[in-house]
């Protein structure tokens, strides 16, 4: 098996398995000896912040000297992102290896899996292999059946902001949700939670906590300063403790770091050494592609793959706060079974002009079909289904002087990078 065929055989298939189940999951580690059982794992949940947060705690971790796994999911340019040791993406031969071993024994069990299922599975072969000793895991989607879920309870389970996402699979309300997140919670267990805005979330996470006999602490809002915040980045406090400074823009990463750092008091009472010189060199070296990414200058280009309402609220306030200036334009790509006409609502208003283009994928929405919806806006809309020729359009209706927000798709977010060149962790 080559690299090639690794990845396409852990994303392809074949998998006629469905999620909402453990057990397919559970027989294919028993079947690999259980390795996610010797690894000391964080596990992250929620709708919005869990990649940011993972990849905030992962570099913290590397900063205190651990040696680190992080899982994250979907990947933006190449297979390998989604897994990695000490930060650096997987190697061919590791992969390459982990998939055969899956291979082998998903054809030795009785059980329907998922593609997530062994791509899972690969992950903590590879961890186990390399000999982390701390893994960060991204919850794929809810919690209570995630394949991830397959580990013994964490050292630290954290819950970021939750909201109306994957309806038809989590349920329709966020308390609905709140449960199928609160599904990682486990007995003897500790959770950081993001500070909900519905105390019904919150007690809903709570009394998990109190069934599970898990401790909780809940992220305060209302302890963090602003010091500092620009396009190169924002310097704040949390609860009177040291300046931090923190590369990704926007509030809301302050806010995701708030939970990180409830979590870093956490695995502290649980014996882990995390210094807070550790704390802030990692928090101040955190990259994460795709989320308010500024890649371009002249228009300024900013790439997010951000695809919910929740998002677009963040959003829209952020692209009035960094690019103030000259004409907006938004560059839209997003998936038909997304809340297309909810993401746009905080976003339209703001723009001088759109531009609609595609989404490589199956489930992609045709960019009529999107600009349909911004016909209630009455904005100029033009339909580009080629990526390269909408990037060039967007950027001439911005001109000079004004930005560009690719957003809707983290899949449109990919792909911009590969084609505006951005390869790895590279930022403009």
């Amino acid at each position: 098996m080559t690299a090639e065929e690794a990845k396409q055989y852990l994303l392809y298939g074949p998998w006629p398995g469905h999620p909402h189940s453990l057990a397919p999951i559970r027989a294919l580690m028993a079947a690999l000896g259980d390795p996610q059982n010797a690894l000391r794992c964080v596990h992250i949940a929620g709708t919005n912040g869990k990649g940011s947060a993972s990849a905030m705690l992962e570099r913290v971790l590397r900063a205190a000297g651990y040696k680190t796994g992080l899982f994250t999911s979907p990947h933006l340019q190449d297979f390998s992102e989604r897994i990695r040791v000490d930060g650096v993406p997987v190697s061919d031969a590791a992969l390459t290896a982990a998939a055969e071993r899956v291979k082998d024994a998903a054809g030795r069990i009785d059980r329907p899996l998922t593609a997530f299922d062994a791509m899972t599975a690969a992950a903590f072969l590879v961890f186990a292999a390399a000999g982390c000793s701390a893994v960060v895991l991204e919850v794929g989607l809810g919690g209570a059946y995630d394949a991830t879920n397959v580990i013994p309870a964490p050292d630290c389970a954290l819950i970021m902001n939750i909201g109306l996402d994957h309806t038809a699979v989590l349920g329709d309300t966020v308390e609905q949700i709140a449960a199928e997140k609160a599904g990682i919670i486990k007995p003897g267990g500790a959770v950081a939670l993001y500070q909900p805005e519905s105390e019904a979330v919150e007690d809903r996470i709570a009394a998990r906590c109190r069934e599970a006999g898990a401790s909780l602490r809940v992220a305060d809002f209302d302890e963090l300063e602003t010091l500092s915040d620009s396009r190169e980045g924002q310097v704040f406090r949390y609860c009177d403790g040291p300046p931090l400074t923190l590369p990704l823009l926007g509030d809301h990463q302050q806010r995701n770091a708030a939970v990180v750092l409830e979590a870093v008091e956490v695995l502290r009472e649980r014996g882990w050494r995390i210094p807070d010189e550790a704390v802030e060199a990692g928090l101040a070296a955190t990259i994460w592609p795709g989320r308010l990414e500024l890649a371009g200058r002249a228009p300024f280009f900013v790439l997010d793959g951000g695809h919910n309402p929740q998002c677009a609220e963040a959003l829209s306030a952020n692209w009035d706060y960094y690019f103030p200036g000259g004409r907006k334009v938004l560059l839209l790509g997003m998936m038909a079974d997304k809340d297309a006409a909810g993401f746009l609502a905080p976003l339209a208003p703001l723009a001088d002009a759109v531009v609609c283009t595609a989404v490589e994928s199956a489930r992609a929405l045709a960019p009529a079909a999107l600009g349909a919806l911004l016909e209630p806006y009455h904005k100029p809309v033009l339909l580009c289904p080629d990526l390269r020729d909408a990037v060039e359009t967007a950027k001439r209706s911005a001109s000079p002087e004004g930005s560009v927000l690719a957003c809707g798709s983290l899949y449109l977010a990919g792909a911009l990078r590969t084609l505006l060149g951005l390869e790895g962790l590279t930022c403009v």
